[in-house]
């Protein structure tokens, strides 16, 4: 294939929400350039771009694909991104590579809730966008309604650049407000017929176009002072001033068509290769040292890994942007982030799973390499005598759906996590890890259709059953008074026995605390526990009565007690403890002796001391529409939350409240089904509080249970 030059390639991310028609619009642009003879369909599971047998089962992307066709000699390279917003790590990163992102909007539903996460998604990448009102064909579609929600929802700047004359059954044609033309599509796609603007319609199209050529000319002062002089551009300038304007994301050109009959493709293809920015006329893309990128051959080999991926007959494949210099085979570069060399070895283009070796790719393109040796997802490969920094890496969303998951067979929990970590390294927002606290394996993800994603990979490829449960809550326990008790650890079993015997009181930690007057402190240790809050060990010890040799024995067995606290198992915290008195064996005492005393002392006392059960408590943001707030609310204060206050965010609310983590399980999905899929919320950890009497009475009996199932 042709080595396409930086100014001759485009490369455009397909984004919207699910079933607008992304990947029937990438079927229609390859066929338009030729690239392929025949058109696939998602509804005959033969797509170039849903090709994975998840996306073949579910008829929908669940992956993004990489694809280009052909228009005028230039090459366009597509991003095909999933809809739903549980793939966002996906849209993300095709965002973050991607020169304009298009954003397909179905024209009978308008902005849908995952619309609106894609625009956020090209918004923090900070990517033009170029809408394309799609299924027009349907009778129920409206045009005009579609646009007046592009603006409420996205602002004036969503500028009118076609409108249809006649969308429904049968629709074929748009006046095309850059052309100052009417386009008539042949059904199945290909060249429009120019023609002249019908009479009756030619005052909406001259008010239309001057809109769209004074939101051009605003990109540009040059093109400002033009339009002064002439109250027009020429279609050249015109199409100058939406490039820069889509650079600035000042203008956000509204398109339209019915790309299940093909109509409207061709003309969006013109559009992406003369009025969208070449890959050198975009913002430059910086690395972590702060060095500009800006897609340019002469500048030092450099490339940024935005998706790593398994192929079925290829392995492990590296999506790659090159931001300078040109890659070929067999180039030697630096891996910034484990400072190892790479050799690439082999550079393709790809149009779904088919495959075209080439020997380079130019500074702005778009390609794929395989058999690297240690490549993540966000790594940078730099020419080795730029190699200091890689590029700024992509910040995947934090997940907002956790769960816990174990192999159905625990023999096979080390495959599992084995599988986990693969998946991670293709996918971010896939985060899984062991909690040594809660002794479960958690998984986070983006939502509960992510998770079942997971599953589906479990069952269908993996070949591995596995059980997912909702996640052990971190509880603290503490105390809320002093208390004393004893304990004498005695055993004799022929030969030498073990005995020691240890008396203690305990009382709360808290700033400003004072010690008891009836022994003397003769000594403290101040412990910051890992999991929070702090644990004093003071000696007391008159007389001898101890050893001090055996207090770091009894020291241990407190310790292991507040890892495994007396109420439910969870750590306990902010804990002063005296050791006061005790008894020792001249024979028979030892260091296991006085931990095992020193443990059970440590537990008796502290079921005297008035203990309580803290739980998490986190800071909850949830946005939501106007209309759907009241519903949010009466839901969190389900879930036992404080209601903190509230604020505005355009078109929607934030309620701000404090809510136990406990009651968060399984939230993404109540939000999404109570409002639609359009709340979205974020939670931060804020404090431990203390649990109502009723739950931590449950929380005490549900930990009896479980100790009686264990024995």
């Amino acid at each position: 294939m042709k080595v396409y030059q930086t100014d001759e390639i485009r490369n455009v991310a397909l984004i919207g929400a699910a079933k607008s028609g992304k990947t029937t619009l990438a079927e229609n642009m390859l066929f338009e350039g030729k690239v392929i003879n025949r058109k696939g369909s998602v509804d005959d599971k033969n797509s170039t771009s849903d090709y994975r047998q998840i996306e073949l089962d579910r008829q929908i992307s669940v992956h993004l694909s990489l694809l280009h066709s052909l228009h005028e000699d230039k090459k366009i390279n597509i991003l095909d991104a999933p809809g739903f917003s549980d793939f966002a790590g996906d849209i993300l990163a095709a965002t973050t590579v991607a020169d304009t992102a298009i954003m397909t909007v179905n024209g009978q539903a308008g902005v849908e809730a995952t619309t609106e996460n894609a625009w956020k998604l090209a918004e923090r990448s900070n990517t033009p966008v170029v809408f394309f009102v799609n299924h027009l064909d349907h009778h129920n579609a409206n045009f005009d309604e579609a646009v007046r929600q592009l603006k409420d929802y996205f602002g004036d700047k969503a500028t009118i650049a076609q409108y249809p004359v006649n969308a429904g059954e049968g629709f074929d044609s748009v006046i095309d407000l850059m052309l100052m033309k009417m386009l008539k599509f042949p059904q199945g796609g290909g060249v429009p017929e120019v023609l002249d603007i019908p009479a009756d319609e030619m005052a909406k199209a001259e008010r239309l176009h001057k809109e769209l050529v004074e939101n051009a000319a605003e990109g540009d002062e040059e093109l400002m002072e033009k339009y002064f002089e002439n109250d027009s551009l020429s279609l050249e300038e015109t199409r100058k001033g939406v490039r820069l304007g889509l650079v600035q994301r000042g203008i956000f050109p509204i398109m339209c068509g019915a790309v299940k009959h093909g109509i409207g493709v061709h003309r969006l293809m013109d559009f992406i290769v003369h009025s969208c920015p070449a890959p050198n006329n975009t913002n430059p893309r910086k690395t972590t040292a702060g060095k500009e990128y800006n897609c340019n051959i002469n500048d030092p080999a450099g490339l940024f890994v935005f998706k790593v991926a398994n192929e079925q007959h290829l392995g492990e494949v590296s999506m790659i942007k090159v931001y300078g210099g040109t890659i070929t085979e067999g180039l030697d570069m630096i891996n910034p982030r484990s400072d190892h060399k790479e050799r690439i070895s082999q550079l393709f283009i790809v149009n779904g799973k088919n495959r075209e070796k080439i020997d380079k790719v130019v500074a702005g393109d778009i390609a794929v390499t395989i058999k690297l040796k240690d490549i993540r997802t966000n790594d940078s490969l730099m020419d080795p005598k730029a190699a200091d920094a890689g590029f700024e890496p992509i910040v995947f969303p934090d997940p907002i759906f956790m769960t816990a998951v174990k192999a159905a067979n625990s023999q096979e929990d080390e495959k599992l996590g084995s599988i986990l970590q693969d998946m991670h390294r293709t996918d971010p927002t896939i985060i899984a890890g062991l909690s040594r606290e809660l002794r479960q394996l958690i998984l986070q993800c983006q939502g509960e259709y992510h998770m079942n994603t997971v599953k589906w990979y479990m069952d269908n490829i993996y070949k591995l059953e596995v059980e997912f449960y909702s996640p052990k809550i971190p509880y603290r326990e503490t105390i809320t008074k002093s208390a004393k008790a004893d304990y004498r650890h005695k055993k004799q079993s022929g030969g030498a026995g073990q005995f020691g015997e240890v008396h203690l009181m305990v009382q709360p930690y808290f700033e400003g605390y004072k010690d008891p007057t009836d022994f003397p402190v003769r000594g403290k240790e101040e412990h910051k526990l890992s999991w929070g809050g702090k644990l004093i060990f003071a000696n007391c010890i008159v007389g001898g009565s101890i050893d001090a040799r055996f207090m770091p024995a009894i020291l241990k067995g407190i310790m292991e007690r507040m890892e495994e606290g007396p109420l439910t198992g969870s750590y306990a915290r902010d804990i002063i403890v005296y050791i006061y008195d005790g008894k020792m064996h001249p024979v028979d005492s030892n260091e296991i002796s006085f931990k095992l005393a020193g443990r059970h002392a440590f537990s008796t006392a502290f079921k005297n001391a008035g203990p309580k059960i803290m739980e998490p408590v986190y800071d909850v943001a949830v946005r939501m529409p106007e209309d759907m707030m009241g519903a949010c609310m009466t839901d969190l204060q389900g879930r036992r939350a404080v209601i903190m206050g509230m604020d505005s965010d355009g078109k929607y609310q934030i309620i701000n409240a404090k809510v136990p983590l406990a009651e968060m399980d399984k939230y993404s999905t109540s939000l999404s089904s109570i409002t639609s899929g359009r709340g979205t919320y974020s939670m931060k950890f804020a404090e431990y509080a203390q649990v109502p009497g009723d739950v931590q009475t449950k929380l005490l009996k549900e930990y009896e249970e479980s100790l009686k199932e264990e024995e």
